[in-house]
């Protein structure tokens, strides 16, 4: 059996990939769709990131943290960008970050967002994360961040973020 080492290119995606989001740190930049791109030229690392909304504080951390992860591994230039169009939407993020959402207390985006073509399905309940009751209901359109609102499950009584649908 023959294998092959990884690209260079390759390498520094799998390494920016890792790169958790500080507010949500079950969550990689990779799961929620914020890793836009990772390329190389030359010596140079170039990782394209797109925000989840403008303005979103934890952009400065997630660029720092993919510097320190790349240099960490021997990547001396590395240059992040960030990319504003397209804008970041839920339908980015991975099955696989929904899944980690619900089983660190969140509840994940349902549905697609609203830039789509066609119908739109409409969230009649948010699904509890704890006990899975869809007897829920917003107590704020923010909670901890601004990509979430605070629900409470009327079933446990349990207070719990919704990821919004963006």
């Amino acid at each position: 059996m023959v294998t092959t080492a990884p690209t260079r290119q390759a390498r520094a995606r799998e390494i920016a990939a890792r790169v958790t989001d500080p507010e949500i740190p079950v969550l990689t930049i990779d799961d929620l769709g914020v890793l836009r791109d990772v390329r190389t030229d030359g010596e140079r690392v170039v990782v394209d990131i797109t925000p989840t909304y403008s303005g979103c504080p934890a952009m400065d951390a997630i660029r720092d943290d993919i510097v320190l992860a790349l240099t960490a591994e021997g990547f001396a230039d590395v240059e992040v960008r960030l990319v504003l169009s397209p804008a970041w939407t839920t339908d980015w993020m991975s099955d696989d970050g929904k899944r980690k959402l619900v089983e660190y207390g969140i509840a994940p985006p349902s549905g697609v967002a609203a830039h789509r073509t066609g119908p739109i399905r409409v969230a009649l309940a948010v699904k509890c994360p704890r006990c899975g009751s869809l007897d829920t209901r917003e107590i704020s359109r923010f909670g901890s961040t601004s990509c979430k609102s605070l629900f409470e499950c009327r079933a446990c009584l349990e207070p719990f973020d919704h990821f919004k649908v963006i």
